[in-house]
């Protein structure tokens, strides 16, 4: 029987990241979307999540969501199946980009949350085309649901967050590293960086996707993520484009 799967979406995001991803792989297996907004700090984001989750499962993150099953790995990796980060860092901040967070978090308190979002969010870390637009509202849509409170201990926890290559290199379950190629934020480079320290970890390029490739290339993700769930052993790291 294939084990749940829990996925973390990013932030501004709640379920609706994963809305494609659950509508096609929910007929096969159990889907938990846990949300990365009780906290401000990623070890205690990870700990709430970690008790309302069952004994063994498949870990997937988007973005923030992916740092978080980084330290939820770090934490419980006994628990965790196989992991699968995508769009994401496992890099801590420098002093200057967490510095970067204090102007967002101003315009949080302030209330100004379509100003934060346009700042979190920008045009260019999304595939060019058609679809950057509505997805983009899409963000915002989610964002007004988590609403400025939760996204302020959201970029908090961000500020704070470990560096999580140690976490990455004691990592033996199967694990799916997965990067939209114009991805403007976390960028591919960086996530050859992060599939390099996983042993026989399979890196898999959204072409046609950016740092949200869960909503701009929704097949290829759920293609990608149906691959590694069914993966029974890690025998060898490849490239996959999609």
């Amino acid at each position: 029987m294939v084990e749940p799967l829990v996925l973390l979406p990013g932030m501004l995001c709640d379920s609706r990241v994963f809305a494609p991803q659950i509508q096609a792989l929910s007929p096969e297996m159990t889907l938990v979307v846990a949300p990365v907004t009780e906290g401000d700090r990623i070890e205690e984001i990870a700990s709430n999540i970690l008790d309302t989750l069952p004994r063994k499962f498949a870990l997937a993150g988007l973005s923030m969501g992916g740092i978080v099953a980084m330290e939820i790995m770090r934490r419980a990796p006994e628990r965790v199946t196989r992991i699968a980060l995508m769009d994401t860092n496992s890099l801590a901040e420098t002093p200057q980009s967490a510095a970067d967070y204090e102007p967002l978090i101003t315009k949080l308190r302030a209330g100004l949350l379509d100003q934060a979002v346009a700042a979190i969010m920008r045009p260019e870390y999304l595939a060019p085309g058609p679809d950057r637009t509505a997805v983009l509202y899409q963000v915002g849509k989610m964002a007004e649901n988590i609403g400025c409170a939760a996204i302020t201990r959201q970029a908090r926890a961000l500020q704070r967050r470990r560096d999580y290559q140690a976490t990455l290199r004691k990592c033996h379950v199967p694990a799916l590293v997965l990067c939209g190629v114009h991805d403007g934020l976390t960028p591919v480079k960086r996530h050859e960086f992060m599939a390099g320290l996983i042993p026989h970890a399979e890196l898999a390029l959204i072409q046609d996707a950016g740092h949200l490739p869960t909503l701009e290339a929704p097949e290829a993700v759920t293609a990608a993520l149906r691959v590694w769930m069914k993966q029974p052993l890690v025998l060898q790291r490849r490239v996959v484009a999609e």
